[in-house]
């Protein structure tokens, strides 16, 4: 793959990497229009992937957001001095 400056032929692959491509899809797309086939239907479903895969880690991060903020309300009004030794931490036990 002949690279000059991260542009590859009319593909700047920062780009294609700050849409979320890894450099093995940029490669794939590269081969699709190497062969001459235009690579739009490949691009489409990559970034759909990468998307999908976005909303899903932004769930996740929801999720522990809350549990975070959780715990952070639980530890404010935590007395250290009322917790065991040898015992798990009574923030981190559900109540």
């Amino acid at each position: 793959m002949a690279e000059h400056r991260g542009n590859t032929e009319g593909v700047d692959v920062r780009d294609a990497q700050g849409a979320g491509l890894t450099l093995a899809e940029i490669r794939s797309v590269l081969e699709i229009r190497d062969s001459g086939q235009a690579p739009c239907g490949q691009v489409t479903r990559l970034i759909g992937q990468r998307l999908g895969d976005i909303e899903q880690r932004m769930a996740e991060l929801r999720q522990t957001r809350t549990a975070l903020r959780e715990l952070a309300r639980r530890a404010a009004v935590t007395d250290p001095d009322t917790c065991s030794e040898g015992e798990i931490c009574t923030i981190l036990t559900r109540p």
